[in-house]
């Protein structure tokens, strides 16, 4: 094991300067470079206002070290799963993870009945850097998987077909808008824009937060003889906070006078994906728009659609 004091928020120096492969933790029996914080006992001399040394100790300062060591040692052993407290050893000094409680030992038969406090110390305060370009964050071990289930800067697929390339969300929008030519309409919060799209909705365009850039890709086309409206947020699955609610009208052509013109309306909680261009509408919640509230035939079918988007924080 390679031990190297370092500043918290930023990985230390290791022999050989091994910093790109830190960043992909897998179950190895190769090292892997991880945080955890040491307390030191500090005594800090004071002088009081007559000229007298007071000593304060024990002030319960943390320092951050890196530490390369095998990443399969933070793994139950019986599931394969990150160790999370509380953490449960056997007789024989074995651990296991609480889930795996009712399971005997692999290496000794023994029960798993008695918790690991020293474990549990380990697992809670080590920590691994995501690696996600442009993130580098530094998470608690056993919650990295979720954290980069919702990581802002998780990697997005381009929508096109054959395109091969991966970004994150704000990349990617740049990507499909400069490469791809995609069209953008711009959408503020609970507010109503009006479009006139192709019943096929080819080609796809994105709907684009006013307030914090964020990408909705439209779904949609032919459904029958009418359309299918939908629209999914570019960014990583897991994330659950924002939270943004569509609504869609589709209304038909003008109607004779004194008459309604006949309208349908959905409203849908948004999904989110890594690869919007591979999230198809059936998959998703979504307006069935009519063959009579369509304009015009063929390809050249097109529907009248008024969109609002609202955004939740909480």
């Amino acid at each position: 094991m390679q031990v190297a004091a370092g500043c918290e928020g930023s990985p230390a120096a290791t022999e050989g300067g091994d910093q790109q492969s830190s960043k992909k933790p897998r179950l190895a029996a190769e090292p892997l470079l991880l945080h955890a914080p040491v307390k030191q006992e500090m005594a800090v001399l004071q002088t009081a206002g007559d000229g007298a040394a007071v000593v304060a100790a024990d002030q319960g300062s943390r320092m951050e070290i890196a530490v390369k060591m095998d990443v399969t040692l933070l793994h139950c052993p019986l599931c394969i799963t990150p160790l999370k407290p509380p953490v449960l050893q056997c007789k024989g000094g074995h651990v296991a993870c609480g889930g795996c409680l009712a399971e005997p030992c692999a290496e000794c038969g023994g029960a798993f009945d008695v918790r690991s406090t020293v474990m549990d110390a380990v697992v809670s305060s080590t920590t691994a850097e995501c690696d996600h370009d442009g993130c580098g964050r530094y998470v608690t071990y056993h919650e990295l998987d979720g954290h980069r289930g919702e990581c802002p800067h998780a990697p997005c697929d381009c929508a096109v077909p054959g395109c091969g390339f991966v970004g994150p969300a704000p990349a990617l929008l740049g990507h499909l808008t400069a490469l791809h030519s995609m069209p953008v309409h711009n959408i503020q919060y609970g507010k109503v824009l009006a479009l006139q799209l192709p019943a096929t909705l080819e080609p796809r365009g994105l709907l684009v937060g006013d307030e914090d850039g964020r990408a909705f890709l439209m779904v949609g086309g032919a459904l029958g003889s009418g359309a299918a409206v939908s629209a999914v947020c570019v960014r990583a699955e897991a994330t659950l906070w924002p939270r943004y609610t569509l609504k869609v009208w589709a209304s038909g052509p003008a109607p004779a006078p004194n008459r309604k013109a006949d309208t349908v309306m959905a409203e849908i909680e948004v999904a989110s994906s890594r690869a919007p261009g591979a999230v198809a509408v059936e998959e998703l919640a979504y307006l069935a728009v009519p063959p009579k509230l369509l304009v015009g035939a063929g390809a050249a079918r097109r529907m009248s659609l008024k969109i609002r988007i609202d955004k939740f924080t909480s």
